[in-house]
């Protein structure tokens, strides 16, 4: 069953790094052409994916329920905007090195805090680290206070909102409302071109192979079942000897990377990032994503990102006045009638007509999938410290 498993993500993997831009590279007519406008999509819901993986990290398998995931995704896009926007130079519709929303606002020379992002490597460490540092300090006195449950959601929460009203104001020098926009080059690649665009597209595909080993590493090794362990039972793990906060942290930092990374991925291929991104309300649909796919199964928080996103393209296009109600509808149908998602639905019911029938015995399987076992009431990460 694993084989076949494994056998599956890596045909995925093939048809999202391989197939699809080799069907792109076709001849315009040709039958089998994914088109230009097809495959930039596919890589902005990729990059999403990216960052549905994090909460994944950080909410299925820890239990921690971030409402602020857009401040690291912002954080990261805004790293890359700003090197895209100073390698503009004089293409700019002014003719000025600076940026045109500078212009505009009469800034007469280029802020301090601007000038790494001429280069290259600079800009490449800030999309990992800024996003990392970020949620390093913001987790290290959250969990170090103890900090838990819905507390920790409403902090988060206003944590996205602040992030927004400051990113918003003009005197930041980061665009305002209308962000960072106009890009013309990346890495001295031409933007418009198909090829560029393609290669973003793999670039993301790639990133996105990187960040499922990574959390699959993660989820399997020791410190992943103590993540399992933390989200059944917190104080049952405290009294076995291990530190939450020390592990909440770290998965913290880890799905903050990820977020970063997604963000930097995507500002290149949408051609502009505003703090609309940042916001409380994309930080609450990252989270439908991930509720749709299946939280604690990596494969999950994929499927509902790609889904989800690509269910919203559809709709915002035919009938745009009816996609809000169909997220509200969606997230209210998987607390309902399928808290477990898309992909962990699908799991319950393949291991049920299984051989063995063990939905629990897979990996972050939650203690009520337990069925007709004496250790039902105990949970699955407790139980392995127990263990040991």
């Amino acid at each position: 069953m694993r084989s076949l498993e494994g056998w599956g993500l890596l045909g995925l993997a093939l048809l999202l790094v391989v197939v699809l831009p080799a069907l792109n590279a076709l001849p315009a007519g040709t039958a089998l052409r994914v088109s230009d406008f097809t495959l930039n999509l596919f890589g902005k819901f990729l990059a999403y994916a990216i960052l549905a993986l994090g909460i994944d990290l950080i909410w299925g398998y820890t239990g921690v329920l971030s409402l602020g995931h857009g401040v690291f995704f912002g954080l990261g896009a805004y790293a890359m905007g700003m090197h895209l926007m100073l390698e503009i130079g004089t293409r700019s519709v002014y003719g000025n090195v600076l940026p045109d929303f500078m212009v505009w606002n009469r800034v007469t020379e280029l802020p301090l805090f601007w000038k790494p992002f001429y280069s290259v490597p600079f800009t490449l460490l800030a999309i990992v680290l800024v996003p990392a540092l970020f949620a390093f300090v913001f987790g290290y006195f959250t969990f170090r206070s103890r900090i838990r449950g819905v507390y920790f959601s409403i902090i988060t929460q206003a944590l996205a909102l602040s992030t927004w009203l400051m990113f918003n104001r003009n005197a930041m020098n980061l665009g305002g409302t209308n962000g960072l926009s106009g890009f013309k080059s990346i890495f001295g690649f031409t933007l418009n071109s198909a090829a560029t665009q393609r290669g973003l597209y793999v670039a993301t595909a790639l990133c996105l192979c990187g960040a499922f080993v990574l959390c699959r590493y993660i989820t399997r090794s020791p410190a992943g079942r103590v993540l399992i362990a933390i989200r059944d039972s917190e104080t049952r793990v405290l009294f076995s000897g291990y530190s939450p906060a020390a592990f909440k942290l770290f998965v913290f930092v880890v799905s903050a990377v990820l977020a970063g990374v997604a963000g930097a991925l995507y500002a290149p291929q949408v051609g502009i990032i505003t703090p609309a991104k940042i916001g409380v309300l994309p930080s609450i649909e990252m989270i439908i994503w991930v509720a749709v796919g299946g939280r604690g199964t990596l494969l999950g928080p994929v499927v509902g990102a790609l889904g989800v996103n690509w269910l919203q393209s559809l709709l915002t296009t035919h009938y745009p006045d009816l996609w809000l109600l169909v997220l509200g509808g969606l997230f209210v149908a998987v607390v309902l009638f399928f808290p477990d998602g898309v992909v962990g639905t699908a799991q319950k019911l393949l291991a049920r007509l299984g051989p063995r029938g063990g939905a629990g015995a897979r990996l972050g399987a939650r203690p009520e999938e337990v069925k007709g076992s004496e250790k039902a009431e105990t949970p699955t990460g407790v139980s392995h410290l127990e263990a040991r």
